[in-house]
């Protein structure tokens, strides 16, 4: 039996360049980012804020298995470690940019960020916007007992901010708040 011969160790600098250098070019990478944060940032805008403010278990595994199948329309099949730097700059720097522009403008914060808005609002229940913001009715009990508030006639108001969180303003008992 002859012995086979086992196939040459690449160069240090073909390790190097497979390692770093992208098979994609730099802009393609960056452009794959910029579309796929756009759509994600889009969805998850119209899907409204719960989203993001009020994980449930479910949907912390849907943003784990979102992240997976939108990760091959990103890299391209790229997996160098070039490519995965490009594009968490690109991906870092859109948000640092989104952030900045909603800083900057009244208009752009609130179709990036949205508007805080009333679920409970003088002590009546706003059915229309809890629909809209996809809130049950256990969920807003839930917050306004996390707020001291045993049921609705306690809260004055209850307001969805923008970023998920549930504020409750107590009713006013005896002149107290």
């Amino acid at each position: 039996m002859l012995a086979q011969a086992a196939p040459a160790a690449p160069s240090v600098a073909a390790f190097w360049s497979t390692l770093f250098l992208p098979s994609l070019p730099w802009w393609e990478l960056v452009l794959r980012g910029i579309i796929v944060y756009l759509f994600l940032i889009t969805l998850i805008r119209l899907t409204g804020r719960r989203q993001v403010g009020m994980l449930t278990p479910f949907d912390f595994i849907l943003l784990l298995i979102l992240s997976n199948a939108v990760q091959n329309s990103m890299n391209g099949g790229d997996n160098s470690l070039g490519g995965g730097l490009i594009l968490a700059a690109t991906l870092i720097s859109l948000n640092w940019g989104m952030s900045f522009l909603a800083r900057r403008s009244k208009s752009i914060e609130g179709l990036l960020v949205g508007r805080p808005i009333f679920l409970i609002r003088d002590g009546l229940i706003m059915e229309s916007n809890l629909r809209a913001e996809k809130i049950t009715h256990h969920e807003l009990m839930a917050a306004l007992r996390g707020a001291g508030c045993a049921n609705i006639e306690h809260a004055r108001h209850a307001i969805l901010e923008t970023n998920g969180a549930i504020t409750v303003v107590h009713a006013e008992t005896n002149g107290a708040n």
